[in-house]
């Protein structure tokens, strides 16, 4: 077949799936496909992707990144047998950046919206610093009735006593250069890091809007979880890194653990803060088991 006569062949055949009504069979929809944005109720599309079948497993991420710091652990899970779902916070990765909302109300209301509206039972709900927060606040303000258990990875402070004042001016002066010169606090220098990732993980800082990361910090640095984790009743696991920098082992998981009743603290040795990169197999490891549990 000539060139024009293959050109007319596709035309033809592209006309007739339009006169059908239909789309190429790549592009056709499914029953089991799943929508990639969930539109909260002030009008913010947060992206999430749904990884898997089984029982739900949903992720919260640190602040700055997006969902794809799990992505080490969601892949791994989903070939387990677990529904895995992460989702990036307002203003940050592929979510909308609506330029307002970013206080723990809200945020954590924006985890409900996700977990509503993707109808998700029987959670493990697994929490990643400044994501811990999105989750006892959910816990406390919208119950425990789809949420079975929590993972808290390396939690932010019951309540914060830092000042932020100078981290905020260097986001400020020069965005691109702070998250570069700080990498190194979050992966602790660990041998895991190649260059490669450390740009990677530099990206992900970057995707995020100013205006989010300026106003979470904000968030974090006045928020009072201490009530929240004192609310909390399901099985809950904490791990955390005893190299951990950003969040010292001291003044967060312990501190936590001493709050939610019945908890478990599973220390990591040699972790820093990015423990889920560092460490992503023997995390990995113990979600499963406690999501299994």
């Amino acid at each position: 077949m000539d060139r024009r006569s293959a050109t007319t062949s596709i035309a033809a055949a592209v006309a007739a799936l339009v006169a059908a009504g239909g789309r190429p069979a790549e592009a056709k929809a499914t029953g089991a496909e799943r929508p990639s944005f969930v539109e909260t109720d002030d009008g913010a599309s947060l992206f999430h992707v749904d990884w898997g079948a089984g029982k739900p497993v949903l992720f919260t991420h640190a602040w700055g990144l997006s969902a794809d710091i799990w992505e080490y652990q969601l892949v791994e899970l989903a070939d387990q047998g677990l529904r895995c779902v992460a989702y990036d916070r307002r203003g940050h990765g592929r979510s909308s950046d609506p330029g307002r909302g970013y206080d723990y109300d809200r945020l954590a209301d924006d985890l409900a919206a996700v977990v509503n509206q993707l109808d998700l039972t029987d959670v493990t709900l697994v929490a990643y610093s400044m994501g811990n927060g999105e989750a006892v606040r959910y816990l406390r303000r919208h119950g425990s009735a789809r949420v079975a258990r929590l993972v808290m990875v390396s939690t932010i402070p019951p309540r914060s006593s830092s000042d932020f004042s100078a981290l905020i001016a260097g986001l400020k002066q020069d965005r691109p250069a702070f998250f570069s010169t700080n990498v190194t606090a979050f992966t602790g220098g660990h041998p895991a890091i190649s260059p490669a990732m450390g740009e990677w993980i530099v990206g992900q800082f970057m995707r995020a809007s100013p205006k989010a990361t300026i106003d979470c910090m904000h968030a974090i640095a006045t928020g009072d979880f201490r009530a929240d984790m004192g609310a909390v009743t399901v099985p809950t696991l904490i791990v955390h890194g005893d190299k951990d920098l950003v969040n010292p082992l001291e003044t967060t998981a312990q501190k936590a653990a001493g709050l939610i009743p019945g908890s478990t603290l599973k220390v990591y040795e040699e972790a820093p803060h990015g423990l889920v990169i560092t460490h992503r197999d023997r995390l990995a490891r113990d979600i499963l088991a406690f999501a299994r549990g």
